[in-house]
């Protein structure tokens, strides 16, 4: 039930703004830059809203908003019940679950940061 409420709410998102990219571009254009400034993308000297900017409210987009909701829906946590055995991607770009990570009884502790 969960995962068809996500599918009609991101779906009727995406038609919703695919329909208003074609109607007012340069407003939907102004607003998807607005949240680029949030999540800092359009920092970079390199992406242009060109090469991302049209991609927002397209097929794959959907497919790709969907992959990560319902994937979220199976990587809950709740306290005093187990860790959730998350997928993780290794540096060399090996695929493995945050649980492979624990050794013994000794905890394990994530840091996340990150470089720029």
């Amino acid at each position: 039930l969960q995962k068809i409420l996500i599918f009609l709410q991101v779906t009727t998102c995406v038609v919703v703004g695919k329909t208003l990219m074609i109607l007012f571009p340069n407003a939907m254009r102004r607003y998807i830059l607005k949240q680029g400034e949030k999540s800092r993308m359009n920092q970079n000297p390199k992406f242009s809203y060109e090469n991302w900017g049209p991609t927002f409210f397209s097929f794959k987009y959907l497919l790709f908003v969907l992959k990560v909701k319902w994937k979220r829906l199976e990587d809950e946590a709740y306290e005093g019940h187990p860790a959730p055995n998350t997928p993780v991607v290794t540096c060399t770009g090996e695929v493995r679950h945050l649980l492979d990570f624990m050794r013994d009884n000794r905890p394990l502790i994530l840091n996340f940061g990150s470089c720029t």
